[in-house]
């Protein structure tokens, strides 16, 4: 696992934008004072969660506290560190033998003469069950066995656990730390670096997109454009099928390569390629791979219109902001023609809209409604009055 935003030069610290309290406070654990063997980081999408788990492995390893040099720092943030094991899911939930695997490890001795790190991503995708064996774990540490879960917040994770964990809070990083540091890390322009920062909404992963892929950059721009369009019936239904399908576009580019490599491996590991027939076991295998495949891209397709409906939030903020007078510049500065006429509507309509937007969120993450039918029904609540999409 290489980590994004971790160049393998300077400090290992480099790679958290605006976050200087949370790298000092690691920073001195990892000195010696106030080192626990569990640690909680919690903060926006975005803002560097398991980025700042990985650097702060990295510099417990490290003999000089995190160069951004050394052997231990190198293989833990390419991923290879014998002694630190990073669990992610591209599934929608983390089950109870992933973790089961992860408790046996913690058991064992590093193999080397520091610390057996434990990171677990999305820690708040963990099943009940998986819960119930992590805690255990954690309430009965071994040695030299560092855990250290990421979710988004504190509420995500049972009390039984977080109440073991030091807790490490992660802020959104303000658009000029993110413009900064797109500039710095990417050498990108400074007036496309100041567009990133402000349409990721200080989530680093998305403003690195924006910068410097025009795909990612259009389809955010169709998304947006979507609240003046919606005047009529047809208008919103033909936006709810755009934004399935532009999630549904987007999942394919990131999933269908390594759907296919895999497919590839698979055939080999069988024989497949070389004898020109498949073995008996080779169909349970195929299939195993086929339902976990959907999983994933069922999984980026929903991150992909999470994604979509923030942005959609975006425009509707920005339209509050411009009628109450804020002060600052708009997320959406390039469309703010645009936004005015949303904004016309008053700012007490488009807070509910931003209202209906979170209870659609909601139906399709937790309750599992269709995407195009949960966005069919908010794009129609989204129309304008006089178009008769008021509630």
């Amino acid at each position: 696992m290489t980590v994004p935003g971790v160049t393998g030069t300077g400090r290992v610290w480099d790679s958290l934008v605006g976050q200087r309290a949370v790298i000092d406070a690691l920073a001195t654990a990892v000195g010696g004072h106030g080192m626990t063997h569990a640690w909680l980081f919690t903060g926006p999408p975005g803002s560097g969660r398991s980025n700042a788990a990985v650097a702060f492995a990295a510099a417990l390893q490290c003999a000089a506290g995190g160069c951004g040099q050394c052997h231990e720092c190198h293989t833990v943030l390419a991923g290879s560190h014998a002694d630190v094991a990073v669990v992610r899911t591209e599934k929608l939930s983390i089950g109870v033998d992933e973790v089961r695997g992860l408790v046996r490890s913690a058991a064992l001795a590093p193999a080397g003469r520091r610390w057996q790190i434990l990171i677990v991503e999305d820690a708040d995708r963990l099943t009940e069950a998986a819960c119930n064996a992590l805690l255990k774990a954690i309430e009965e540490p071994t040695d030299r066995t560092v855990w250290m879960l990421c979710t988004p917040t504190v509420e995500d994770v049972l009390p039984t656990i977080r109440s073991r964990c030091r807790l490490v809070t992660l802020a959104t990083p303000s658009a000029q730390d993110v413009a900064a540091f797109l500039t710095r890390a990417d050498g990108v322009p400074a007036e496309r670096a100041a567009y990133a920062a402000r349409a990721s909404q200080g989530h680093i992963g998305r403003a690195r997109a924006l910068a410097r892929d025009e795909d990612t950059a259009r389809r955010r721009r169709e998304i947006v454009g979507m609240p003046a369009k919606l005047t009529s019936l047809a208008a919103c239904l033909r936006a709810a099928g755009n934004l399935v399908a532009v999630a549904e576009e987007e999942a394919a580019a990131v999933t269908g390569e390594l759907d296919a490599r895999e497919k590839s491996d698979l055939d080999v590991s069988y024989g497949v390629v070389e004898r020109g027939r498949r073995p008996r076991e080779y169909a349970p295998a195929l299939n195993a791979l086929q339902k976990a495949q959907k999983t994933r891209a069922k999984r980026r397709v929903l991150d992909v219109i999470d994604r979509g409906l923030m942005d959609l939030v975006s425009v509707y903020r920005d339209a509050i902001a411009l009628a109450v007078g804020a002060p600052g510049a708009l997320v959406n500065e390039e469309i703010r023609d645009q936004v005015a006429e949303v904004a016309r509507t008053g700012p007490e309509l488009n807070l509910r809209r931003i209202e209906w937007i979170f209870e659609a969120r909601e139906q399709m993450l937790e309750f599992n409604v269709p995407p195009a039918l949960a966005l069919e029904s908010m794009m129609v609540a989204l129309q304008a009055p006089d178009a008769g999409g008021a509630r």
